[in-house]
């Protein structure tokens, strides 16, 4: 019996180091040091201090800024609770929210010309998607534009300055980061309104 439960015993201590400790503190390594900012969850920083994550939603309900896709995690945007409605497409409580979601952001856009973009008014699966398509941040233009006291074209070229495009050329579709975009317009609402102050001294 001895003679069969040492090297079973022996392998599993081995095999339990290599790929339970071994392993995934060299992977850890690796990552760290070859994608440092992914690594520690691509935190953004403002000032020095973290405000988030590039890689998860928040809520901005402000008109001055652009909002990301409605949530369905937990309380709405909440990182500890991912997941998504579980509608159907036929069902309908499915189509109440989003003719409620597409009525309110109609209300808070009047200025917004086409329909209101699909992402607008769907969550995505996770209920912490960063980024929405371009043109679901480029339906918000008029919105925030008026809400800052901007030009339609300086917000516009913003938005297409933030818009990233397919990873390699080939996989997913083009994006905005929401959080990033929104760093963006204070950084260029600051920046005007230094501009401003300059012009009056």
């Amino acid at each position: 019996m001895t003679r069969i439960l040492r090297p079973a015993l022996v392998v599993l201590i081995v095999f339990s180091l290599l790929t339970g400790v071994a392993y995934p503190l060299l992977v850890t390594g690796l990552s760290r040091l070859l994608f440092p900012a992914q690594a520690g969850g691509s935190l953004i920083q403002r000032n020095g201090q973290v405000i988030g994550s590039g890689l998860i939603a928040q809520r901005f309900t402000s008109p001055r800024y652009f909002w990301p896709r409605p949530s369905a995690a937990g309380d709405g945007y909440d990182a500890t609770n991912s997941g998504g409605s579980n509608l159907g497409p036929d069902g309908k409580k499915l189509l109440e929210q989003v003719t409620q979601r597409a009525q309110a952001l109609r209300r808070a856009n009047p200025d917004a010309s086409g329909p209101v973009p699909e992402a607008l008014v769907t969550a995505s699966a996770s209920g912490l998607d960063p980024d929405v398509p371009p043109a679901a941040a480029l339906w918000q233009v008029p919105r925030v534009a008026k809400a800052r006291g901007l030009s339609e074209a300086a917000v516009t070229a913003l938005v297409n300055q933030y818009t990233q495009t397919r990873t390699f050329g080939l996989l997913g579709e083009p994006r905005v980061n929401v959080l990033k975009l929104n760093l963006a317009l204070d950084a260029l609402t600051s920046s005007a309104a230094a501009d401003v102050e300059s012009g009056k001294s």
